[in-house]
């Protein structure tokens, strides 16, 4: 990709660091020209100081989906090269005006970074955080998720059968009077996202997501599984709902992934969908922000759907 650095604050900054502006802070990034994406096929390096111009720019679109949820943070300190951490509780150096949340687990709490705003983005991304994941309840109301997860996993790095798996569900979904949003990976599938009212907990949730998996795999054997075991799958793309459990995280919208050429998990239309070319990885950090700007999620009601009337016609529908 093209450097960014030309949007970045003048200000002066300490050697091995610079200053950047976001959102009426000045952050600092520290090793800026530290290498995270190594180029590849004659592309460009990927800088830690790209990263974080990245996520400055792209906040607008992607605070909504990230403003009060606990997230676990996907860190690659050296680059995709080296060793990779998942990490759930607040990073080192965690500045004082970032939020955070103290979550409840088994035996005690974790204190999970929340980002609620642009600096934290950017803070962030200089903790060489490259994607960001987050929970589908609320740190307000932790035990409630207003969001439903179905993660379309192809047995094959071929997005044909993800396609294919979308529609059908989505074609489910409205039978059940639930709206859904499609979100590439930036992996190898898709994310289809149902916005709820939170008035369910995660076992309400888990089990109407299961058996809307079982229906969807009954209609289509040949081609859908919920079979969790790989080698039981026979080729089959596997309908994913483990998701949606207390403490579980999926990939937020515009989370960078750290794969070669830095794809973006992307919020795409219905209709995008049927375009041959698009694919789990047809955004990257270089083209993302125009299809960002189509605010592609608009036509679904922000507002959450109650879950009890789509069970109750899901329950008419399954054999």
């Amino acid at each position: 990709m093209s450097s960014t650095r030309g949007a970045r604050s003048a200000d002066s900054a300490p050697a091995g660091g610079e200053s950047v502006r976001a959102g009426g802070r000045t952050v600092r990034v520290h090793r800026p020209d530290k290498v995270l994406f190594p180029a590849a096929g004659g592309g460009v390096d990927l800088t830690k100081a790209d990263l974080a111009e990245y996520y400055r720019s792209v906040a607008r679109y992607m605070l909504p989906e990230l403003r009060g949820r606990p997230l676990m943070l996907e860190r690659h300190p050296d680059g995709l090269d080296g060793p990779r951490f998942m990490q759930k509780n607040i990073p080192g150096n965690y500045p004082d005006w970032a939020r955070r949340a103290e979550m409840a687990k088994k035996g005690g709490t974790v204190t999970h970074p929340v980002c609620d705003d642009t600096a934290t983005l950017v803070h962030l991304a200089d903790q060489a955080s490259i994607t960001f994941h987050r929970w589908l309840s609320r740190e307000d109301r932790p035990d409630f998720p207003d969001r439903l997860v179905f993660d379309l996993d192809p047995a094959e790095d071929d997005f044909e059968p993800v396609r294919d798996a979308a529609l059908l569900l989505g074609e489910l979904l409205g039978e059940v009077g639930l709206p859904a949003t499609l979100m590439t990976t930036g992996s190898k599938g898709l994310h289809v996202i149902v916005r709820l009212d939170g008035a369910e907990g995660y076992d309400e949730v888990r089990g109407f997501a299961t058996d809307v998996a079982r229906v969807l795999a009954a209609r289509a054997p040949d081609r859908l599984t919920t079979e969790q075991r790989t080698d039981a799958r026979g080729g089959r793309l596997y309908l994913d709902v483990q998701r949606n459990a207390y403490a579980q995280t999926a990939v937020a919208p515009f989370s960078v992934r750290p794969r070669e050429g830095a794809p973006v998990a992307t919020p795409i239309s219905w209709d995008q969908l049927e375009d041959p070319e698009v694919n789990a990885r047809r955004w990257t950090v270089t083209n993302v922000l125009e299809q960002a700007r189509t605010r592609p999620w608009s036509g679904v009601p922000a507002r959450g759907r109650a879950l009890g009337p789509a069970r109750r016609r899901l329950d008419a529908l399954s054999p």
